[in-house]
């Protein structure tokens, strides 16, 4: 179970850091993260592939082989039996105009039957679903638009939530402003005077040390 973080900020009383307070804080980060490498990331898994995936990556790859080396692509061309129909979107496409010759024509009458059974098939589901299918289909919107009336609900509550913690940190924090003021210029004032206190103490030592040292200096050598 992940222990809870806690960001210990005031952000209604803090200041904001100056430019050279953030770039000493990026810098530090920064010498950190050299001294200490991020762990290598895990090894990416085999990705699998359906065989109409697996055949239409090949025939791209030969595809872009081909459009390199166009020399190895004149000895070696693709089937079109290995082209994907269901990525070929050239059937929804205008024709191109027909040769002079009957010979040259039955390609372009071929994708024409298939573009015409395509859409002669969407018509008949569309038939479909005005006489049979329409009313399931707008109760399914409603459903879903209920759905999502309700999801936008929730997200309205929780920003509204949201700005109420957050005005009651303002409140809160205002509220003791002037005491956490005055705490922090008496944390200054006994940090300084303990420096004070610290640096009498060592003038006090080295007059002593000077004392004793001249008081030995001075003494008879038979003493």
């Amino acid at each position: 179970m992940a222990q809870p973080a806690y960001h210990e900020s005031l952000p209604y009383i803090d200041p904001e850091p100056s430019p050279d307070a953030i770039a000493a804080a990026r810098a530090l980060i920064a010498a950190e993260q050299a001294a200490l490498p991020a762990p290598s990331l895990p090894p990416l898994r085999d990705p699998s592939f359906s065989p109409l995936i697996a055949t239409e990556l090949a025939r791209i790859a030969s595809k872009s082989e081909s459009e390199t080396n166009p020399e190895s692509s004149q000895s070696k061309s693709e089937p079109q039996s290995s082209r994907s129909d269901a990525l070929d979107l050239t059937r929804y496409e205008a024709q191109d105009a027909l040769p002079p010759r009957p010979a040259p024509l039955r390609a372009p009458l071929q994708t024409a039957a298939v573009s015409s059974a395509y859409l002669a098939s969407r018509a008949q589901h569309l038939n479909l679903l005005e006489r049979h299918g329409r009313n399931a289909w707008l109760l399914g919107n409603y459903h879903l638009d209920a759905h999502l009336r309700a999801l936008e609900a929730d997200l309205a509550a929780a920003r509204r939530d949201v700005d109420l913690v957050n005005a009651a940190r303002a409140r809160a924090q205002g509220d003791v402003r002037a005491e956490m003021d005055g705490l922090a210029d008496a944390w200054r004032i006994g940090v300084g005077r303990v420096l004070e206190t610290e640096i009498a103490v060592e003038e006090v030592r080295a007059r002593i040390r000077d004392e004793l040292r001249a008081a030995a200096a001075g003494a008879p050598a038979g003493a």
